[in-house]
């Protein structure tokens, strides 16, 4: 068990890992009456394609997401109404990369603990209850069809990728998740739900040596077999966008536009990828954030509602960045962000807008810190990768003008450069 303080950001963090491999991290928060944990597994939608133990093996897309969903039923009943009847709000979700289980609660956490760790290591599948499931993912797939924030997000990482599966949706689609059972189910799980390829990450109002004593007794009345070695396979994928520009016709009172630039110098290194992330950020919130000049004259001129931002999603295997939201005109949307980049790349940033981006970054991170919920996804996050929370306000802080600038220059470039657009159907 080892006890780490960060004295910059004030946090306190308790590890061990165990010997079948799973890794517990604590982060007591003092006065909190709240207690949050998440409980996840590097596994997401990408992972259709891998070796396990020298075997190839090719699985439908949107199974990680399947899987999620059947964890909830046991034998005995829905894990929710446990959970429900111990006072605490259960819930999970599958994202590119990873799967995550979680509960909230303000009493009863080593039972609710207890419960967390129990499900999702405990899998029951039927043929009955995944033949079930098939049908309530499907309406579920139908549904997003026509969510048009949805698929002008979907749209555009369609857009930006060729061949690499980031560009599925996480929920596959309807014919591929008829193509799955209760074998495969199983099969999945025990490659990628191993405690060796797991992690969980309690947060609030605990005892960090209670809980991990908790865990560390639980886990020792189970036995897994030796962890697979697996390989992640993916097909090599081309510098160039799929489509330059993809659009739809939905229900929509204002149209939605989404502009995104597809990295293809990838890093995997936990602390590159990090600070990567950082100066990404703080070159979107000087360029785009509310505080820009940007921003504000794309509202005055009513091109942007409350819906505009930016995001940078980056990980060994992709990385990406979306900036849009809802717009009268998206073309000239797409006309005015273009510009303002090129001048960006021209002259390079502002000085002292840049350094208030640097403020703003810092203090949300500490005032995210604050909140249990926040703070244990984000740990989980980059622990996951192999990279420490805790260390983000000294990356930022370490980033100056002239590494933001390279990064700008970098990023944006046209040749990677994808536009999603969803128009008002009859427009």
């Amino acid at each position: 068990m080892e006890t780490r303080h960060y004295p910059d950001v004030d946090e306190t963090v308790t590890i061990e890992t165990l010997p079948n491999g799973l890794a517990v991290h604590v982060l007591p928060k003092a006065g909190c009456s709240k207690v949050y944990a998440v409980f996840g597994t590097r596994y997401g939608s990408i992972d259709s394609r891998f070796e396990v133990d020298g075997e190839e093996i090719r699985v439908p897309d949107g199974i990680a997401h399947f899987l999620e969903h059947k964890m909830f039923e046991e034998p005995d009943g829905d894990v929710f109404a446990k959970f429900a009847k111990l006072g605490a709000s259960a819930n999970a979700f599958t994202s590119f990369d990873r799967t995550v289980y979680l509960f909230s609660a303000a009493g009863n956490i080593r039972e609710n603990l207890t419960t967390l760790l129990d499900f999702v290591q405990r899998p029951y599948f039927t043929d009955e209850n995944v033949e079930k499931e098939k049908g309530i993912i499907e309406q579920e797939i139908n549904m997003y069809r026509d969510n048009p924030d949805w698929q002008v997000y979907f749209g555009l990482i369609a857009a930006l990728y060729r061949k690499h599966p980031v560009r599925i949706d996480i929920a596959g689609t309807a014919e591929s998740i008829r193509m799955i059972d209760k074998e495969t189910l199983y099969r999945c799980h025990e490659t990628f739900y191993h405690p060796s390829n797991m992690m969980l990450v309690v947060a609030g109002g605990v005892d960090a040596e209670d809980v991990i004593r908790l865990v560390r007794d639980n886990q020792a009345k189970k036995s897994f077999d030796p962890a697979p070695a697996v390989v992640r396979l993916f097909e090599e994928e081309p510098p160039e966008v799929a489509a330059p520009r993809v659009e739809r016709e939905l229900s929509v009172s204002f149209p939605k536009c989404m502009i995104g630039f597809k990295e293809t110098d990838l890093v995997r290194d936990a602390d590159a990828l990090m600070r990567r992330e950082a100066a990404t950020r703080l070159v979107f919130e000087a360029l785009f954030g509310p505080g820009s000049d940007l921003y504000q004259s794309l509202y005055d001129d009513r091109l942007i509602t409350d819906s505009f931002g930016s995001e940078y999603n980056i990980t060994p295997e992709y990385a990406f960045s979306v900036i849009g939201g809802e717009t009268r005109d998206p073309d000239e949307l797409v006309a005015r962000i273009g510009e303002a980049i090129e001048r960006a790349k021209e002259k390079g940033l502002d000085p002292g807008r840049f350094e208030r981006a640097k403020r703003r970054r810092i203090g949300a991170l500490i005032r995210m810190l604050d909140r249990p919920e926040a703070a244990a996804n984000e740990y989980l996050r980059w622990r996951m990768r192999g990279g420490d929370l805790f260390r983000l306000p000294d990356v930022y802080r370490e980033i100056d003008l002239g590494e933001a600038v390279a990064r700008l220059r970098d990023h944006f470039d046209r040749e990677r450069m994808a536009v999603s657009i969803v128009r008002s159907r009859g427009a």
